[in-house]
């Protein structure tokens, strides 16, 4: 399948080096690396423009490697951290000004969850609120209710990864692709259309996207990639991603006003 126009930007996407260390309790450990300069000639073939390095779990706090691709090709790049919620503002600042534009909360697994109402989160999120900065959320669609009332009382700014993981495994009900679905039409959040192909089902993505486009519209959607596919390294290329948003979203004009509505988000 030729796909004739690439997505304006790749929001989600993962890159690392040799001297990126894991943290002690990564899931996984991966006898590869994936440097940004991999990413963008991988953009460059699919007529990608710009970027979003995500932070990944697997690195943990580390996010030197990121803040460094960030400084080369600051013109083409905007990226995500995952962080401590003590950090404080001059160091979120710091961050901001290098092009680091919210904070991923890897919370996928995670158990029990951190109670965003507490003193800490509330002091980041108001932080990352007044610096215009968002929250980046990764979690199964089946808990996105207990993290989504907290952050929007907040008033930060909010990105669900993935679709928001809506399945019947992930999310039996249905009712965090509910949630997911308010929390955008009341207006500060946003959600990626991205790592279908992780879904068991490759209908689900296709009848995702379906109604979140008829009910939140491409103002409040993304596409990424999640190159390198970890995990589905074998089956997955960047060219294929591309083509699976062309399936998930046939219309070219919704496909550029989604690639516009995250060039205003990242870059704008």
């Amino acid at each position: 399948m030729a796909v004739a126009e690439g997505p304006l930007v790749d929001a989600h996407a993962h890159a690392w080096d040799k001297t990126t260390p894991y943290v002690a309790t990564a899931w996984k450990r991966l006898d590869y690396v994936f440097p940004v300069e991999t990413l963008l000639a991988l953009m460059n073939r699919s007529g990608v423009s710009y970027g979003v390095i995500a932070a990944a779990s697997l690195f943990g706090t580390y996010n030197d490697y990121t803040l460094a691709a960030l400084k080369a090709h600051g013109g083409r790049l905007r990226g995500t951290a995952i962080v401590e919620p003590t950090i404080g503002l001059p160091a979120l600042k710091a961050m901001r000004d290098g092009g680091v534009v919210g904070v991923r909360l890897q919370w996928f697994n995670l158990d029990p969850l951190p109670d965003l109402r507490r003193l800490d989160y509330r002091l980041l999120t108001n932080h990352l609120r007044d610096l215009d900065m968002h929250v980046h959320v990764n979690i199964e669609g089946g808990r996105l209710p207990q993290v989504l009332a907290p952050l929007a009382e907040s008033g930060v700014k909010i990105v669900v990864d993935h679709f928001g993981w809506s399945d019947d495994r992930l999310d039996p009900g249905g009712h965090g692709m509910e949630a997911l679905i308010r929390s955008c039409q009341l207006g500060n959040c946003w959600v990626k259309v991205s790592s279908g192909f992780n879904f068991l089902d490759p209908q689900i993505p296709i009848d995702h996207a379906a109604r979140l486009l008829a009910e939140v519209g491409t103002d409040r959607l993304f596409w990424g990639s999640d190159a390198p596919f970890v995990g589905k390294e074998d089956s997955v290329t960047y060219e294929r991603t591309v083509e699976l948003f062309s399936d998930w979203v046939p219309d070219p004009a919704a496909r550029r006003a989604i690639g516009e509505t995250a060039y205003r988000f990242y870059f704008g």
